[in-house]
């Protein structure tokens, strides 16, 4: 059970407590923190393949990393700025920023733990990763030469003394704190960054008595600590210790004072690299005379730094797994299953005109998505292409198709996000590219992130002008659609097609329109149609009518959809939420929360498709979109929900994915209302229910595209 150290607890009293009570909520940085333990678990857990344990640990550090740069970032801006107000459960930002640091601190040193512990089960599997003094003679001498001829050139020491200022350290970076004494006996400080061009884990040849077949591997800083020498000759290396820089990635970008949004943005990217240090960590071995150093001149408050044991950057370890082929030690792979609608033909779009198609990621194959696109670019009929573009990797084949449609004379006109966090520069790159084929590029609203997911494609098809949409949960990557759970739809309904028609003159042109045929729009009107809805099941529960809600989303934070599912409960509506990350609802509240379950699943994919599906007396209604029930989601970004109304669509959804996913008593973890969690458990005699794994086997057999 994971649970979060809190300042204080639950009274357990049984009146419901007002709607604007702290103890009805979770803080937000500890739920989000709470996610992170879930993944840890993954990393602790031993029925997992080892190198799928030790991708978790990368995982964890990588995502604990962006919690510094953007939360902790945002909580140290509010205090610098004096604000006293309290979140929602309570807590002033000083409070906040005190617990969440606590929490990381425990995280990173359990990770730690972890890796410890998989080190002899990786050795066992012929698998090394050594401290540079566990190295023996032979392996030295090629670390050596390894070092001399691909290292040692890419090194730069930079000095710090009276006449050189002290180098900026650049964010994420691994570097070396090295004291040289010079003939005279005078000591100077100098900095030598590690350089990510390189692999941190260098492989040398595994030790003399390593079964067939092994690898090995050693640390790249401790290489470079131990041929210091070779960057200052003439002088004597004195100390060495390694240490790790995070920055604030928390840049505000004055969009109503820019002339130029894409040159606003790419000069935000660059200062993001000169944000404010906000955490510094070190090896217990750092003596204080060093450390002393960096918190001078990195301006540091003895919080911000965090001593742990080595490895710093367990991001790092994401390299093991990418280059370590080893089929046994990983998730076995499966072959995505194809439509049969679509492979019974080769025009999809004849296939679209029979029926709704849904494609359920990565169980169902991205290709169809794909192809839809390079169809609309070759094909003569096709008039013109219009897409949003969030995050589409960096050889995006989706880009590329939009780059042959323009080459065929189509129309096309894509809305590049460009605030899309941590993917900014991917994306400048590709609006330039599109801009110079003759690609129609906006960057989205003042003030609004374009979140949704949505491919409109014109095209005449003789006796009509049909309009052949694309609408996801999920990014156009073809990459991150075989990592994450998502879900599309492909279709040509003609209102859905109007509706998209409305959407891109919204976001490209002038448009006051606020109501849509059936897409639910944010910030327009998503939030009011979703109280609608859930005020719906209410009134059905208090006539006695079936009444349930199932949501299936990545974070729930909205505070007054929060009171509104609370309002549920009480009158008897049957709530499961299936929520990945943040949840700051408290299930089980008695008089409050009582018929609301949360659930949360971690597991080989990440999951990110988003489900709204309502009882509605027996006529189920289920949406698919982009948007969390958060505040960012339903008021400050343009997002969309889609309904699905092929009933066959509209079963398989309720029965071959959500009821899965409410059985799943593997991977599943179910949240109290503390904020903890307890991994399910299957009972004696009962079947084990992973749901990833369920759905792996299943797709297409329950599915009768």
């Amino acid at each position: 059970m994971t649970k979060l150290k809190k300042k204080r607890t639950l009274n357990g009293r049984m009146n419901p407590p007002k709607a604007q009570d702290a103890e009805l909520y979770v803080n937000r940085e500890l739920a989000l923190l709470s996610f992170f333990w879930r993944v840890l678990e993954e990393a602790q857990d031993d029925t997992n393949p080892l190198l799928e344990r030790l991708k978790f640990l990368a995982i964890v550090g990588s995502i604990l990393a962006e919690f510094f740069m953007t939360r902790v970032s945002a909580l140290k801006q509010q205090i610098e700025a004096g604000i006293v107000e309290r979140s929602v459960d309570g807590l002033t930002p000083m409070e906040q920023l005190e617990l969440a640091r606590e929490e990381a601190q425990r995280l990173m040193r359990d990770s730690r733990a972890c890796l410890y512990e998989l080190m002899p089960q990786l050795e066992r599997a012929g698998i090394y990763i050594c401290d540079y003094n566990e190295l023996d003679d032979a392996q030295r001498e090629y670390a050596r030469e390894y070092f001399a001829r691909v290292v040692f050139p890419v090194l730069t020491p930079l000095a710090y003394d009276p006449a050189r200022p002290f180098p900026h350290i650049s964010n994420m970076s691994l570097n070396l704190a090295v004291i040289i004494r010079d003939g005279r006996g005078r000591e100077r400080f100098a900095r030598v960054k590690v350089p990510n061009t390189l692999p941190r884990l260098v492989p040398v040849p595994p030790p003399p008595d390593a079964p067939a077949k092994s690898q090995c591997f050693v640390w790249l800083d401790q290489l470079i600590t131990q041929h210091l020498d070779t960057l200052f000759p003439g002088m004597q290396v004195v100390d060495a210790h390694p240490f790790r820089v995070t920055r604030d990635a928390e840049y505000v970008i004055q969009e109503l004072e820019a002339d130029d949004l894409l040159e606003t943005i790419e000069r935000g990217v660059r200062q993001r690299r000169f944000g404010e240090v906000v955490r510094l960590t070190i090896s217990p071995a750092m003596p204080d005379k060093i450390r002393a150093i960096l918190v001078d001149n990195l301006k540091l408050e003895p919080e911000d730094i965090y001593v742990l044991e080595a490895p710093l950057g367990m991001s790092d370890l994401f390299g093991v797994y990418s280059m370590i082929e080893r089929p046994d030690l990983k998730y076995p792979p499966f072959a995505a299953h194809y439509p049969r609608l679509l492979a019974n033909t080769d025009d999809t779009f004849v296939a679209v005109r029979q029926r709704d198609i849904l494609l359920h990621h990565p169980y169902d194959s991205f290709k169809p998505v794909i192809e839809f696109l390079q169809e609309a670019a070759r094909d003569s009929h096709v008039l013109a292409i219009k897409m949003t573009l969030y995050r589409v990797g960096k050889n995006a084949p989706v880009v590329q198709a939009l780059l042959d449609a323009v080459r065929n004379s189509k129309q096309v006109t894509v809305l590049v996000e460009l605030k899309a966090r941590f993917d900014e520069e991917s994306n400048i790159e590709w609006a330039k590219q599109l801009e110079a084929e003759g690609v129609h590029v906006v960057y989205g609203l003042l003030g609004l992130k374009t979140h949704s997911k949505i491919a409109l494609v014109v095209r005449d098809d003789g006796d009509e002008i049909r309009r052949y949409l694309h609408l996801a949960t999920g990014n156009y990557n073809a990459v991150t659609a075989q990592q994450y759970t998502d879900i599309g739809l492909l279709t040509c309904d003609e209102e859905m097609g109007a509706d998209a028609s409305d959407l891109f003159n919204y976001l490209t042109g002038y448009s006051a329109k606020t109501e849509y045929r059936k897409f639910l729009v944010a910030p327009l009107n998503m939030r009011a149609h979703l109280e609608a809805l859930v005020e719906r099941e209410i009134e059905c529960a208090r006539r006695g009518a079936a009444a349930h809600i199932i949501m299936k989303m990545n974070s729930l934070v909205d505070q007054e959809m929060i009171r509104l599912f609370y309002k549920a409960s009480q009158q008897g509506v049957k709530l499961d939420l299936i929520v990945r990350g943040m949840c700051c609802l408290r299930p089980g509240l008695p008089g409050v929360s009582d018929n609301i379950r949360v659930l949360s699943i971690v597991g080989r994919f990440l999951e990110h498709s988003r489900i709204y599906y309502f009882r509605n007396d027996g006529a189920d209604e289920v949406y698919l979109g982009s948007a969390d029930v958060r505040s960012r989601n339903l008021d400050r970004r343009v997002e969309i929900l889609f309904p699905i109304e092929d009933q066959r669509l509209v079963q398989y959804i309720r029965d071959d994915i959500l009821k899965v996913y409410l059985s799943d008593n593997v991977k599943a973890r179910e949240m109290h209302a503390d904020g903890s969690y307890t991994r399910r458990r299957a009972a004696a005699g009962q079947e084990r229910i992973s749901a990833q794994e369920w759905l792996i086997a299943y797709r297409g057999k329950n599915h009768s595209q």
